[in-house]
């Protein structure tokens, strides 16, 4: 459970005021962009409408895709502050079974527009849909662009640990034989993969926000606040200004929010802003579902039901498994020997953490 931020609720206002620390505005995000004043927002992160068909999308031509946002990223580059960043999160698009990927489509939109690209981070994550004709898709992309080239950036906020902290300089001279890294651990890069054994690995492993998920809402595809936390903390100052022009159900301004910064977000659809508003004042709370910003990504030990194999598919050609979907009863003995089996092959001198193997009797 989350501590509360504050004794009261978070004003949340539903239009653009400088003073305020919590924007939700309906409709049109373009009418609120053109309230604001050229470099106001320290930091925007969004990820636009996918355009891939979901029930919330309408499916158009990429090209009419892209020509439609342009308007909008014209606003978003005036109203970006000169030492400023802008986040701009895409996956593909496909059409036909080919894949379009779309930041390679979108980067030479803002280059033309005068940002300069600071990194393109990777995004993975392990759910998703099941392809049957390519490999399934598991990455986004991340496209960090600066308007100029003094931008805010603080590393110390976001370091990860080293993975050999241990070690030291070995050429001759007045630091051989002291500690090479930092103490506070290394640059996580721009691939980054925080898993129990290798959070420092380099791949953006968040959590896409799915069933389990404890910040899950009805949005179907919700940004996780890890993701917009980690460049809160890097691209921002306290009291700087957030941006999502496409804000869902808020998660961009309730990581500005939790690290001290204001937030704005704009949104179409009145039950997610209704939502966005829910989560801010739970936050205020510290009530509101929160993935911790580095939390170890959830790994099976295999002893999960759902992490063991089906006996179905321990026997290749049972036909009453093919016509019934049942085992016989010889089948089913053969499925059970083959998981004692296995069970005493991978956890040979460990007891069970949970009494004895599930084999779904």
């Amino acid at each position: 459970m989350m501590r509360p931020m504050m004794d009261t609720a978070i004003e949340v206002v539903d239009q653009w005021e400088p003073d305020a620390r919590a924007v939700l505005a309906p409709g049109d995000c373009l009418e609120t962009l053109r309230t604001m004043p050229d470099g106001s927002a320290k930091l925007i992160i969004t990820s636009p409408p996918y355009n891939v068909g979901k029930a919330y999308e309408k499916q158009t031509e990429l090209h009419r895709y892209i020509d439609a946002l342009l308007p909008i990223i014209d606003e978003l580059v005036r109203v970006l502050s000169p030492t400023g960043s802008l986040c701009w999160q895409v996956g593909n698009y496909v059409e036909d079974g080919e894949v379009f990927p779309l930041d390679i489509f979108f980067y030479p939109v803002f280059a033309a527009r005068g940002l300069h690209l600071r990194n393109r981070v990777v995004w993975h994550f392990d759910h998703g849909l099941h392809a049957s004709k390519r490999f399934s898709g598991r990455y986004e992309t991340l496209l960090w662009f600066t308007k100029d080239k003094d931008y805010t950036f603080h590393l110390d906020p976001i370091r990860v640990p080293s993975k050999y902290p241990g070690k030291t300089n070995y050429k001759p001279g007045d630091k051989y034989g002291l500690p090479s890294g930092n103490p506070l651990g290394k640059n996580p890069s721009d691939f980054w993969k925080t898993l129990e054994e290798d959070w420092e690995s380099l791949v953006w492993e968040i959590p896409n926000v799915k069933a389990n998920h404890p910040e899950k809402t009805i949005h179907p595809c919700q940004f996780p606040i890890e993701l917009v936390e980690r460049c809160v903390l890097a691209m921002t100052d306290a009291e700087d200004w957030v941006l999502d022009p496409f804000a869902g159900v808020g998660s961009a301004v309730v990581a500005a929010l939790r690290n001290g910064r204001r937030g704005i977000g704009c949104e179409r659809d009145e039950s997610y802003l209704h939502l966005a508003t829910e989560r801010v004042q739970a936050l205020a709370r510290g009530t509101m579902p929160y993935r911790p910003l580095g939390k170890l990504v959830h790994k099976p030990t295999g002893r999960e039901k759902v992490a063991q194999v089906p006996k179905e598919w321990m026997v290749v050609g049972e036909a009453s498994v093919a016509k019934t979907g049942a085992l016989s009863a010889a089948a089913e003995a053969r499925a059970d020997a083959t998981i004692t089996s296995l069970q005493e092959e991978l956890w040979p001198a460990q007891p069970l953490l949970f009494g004895e193997l599930d084999t779904g009797r």
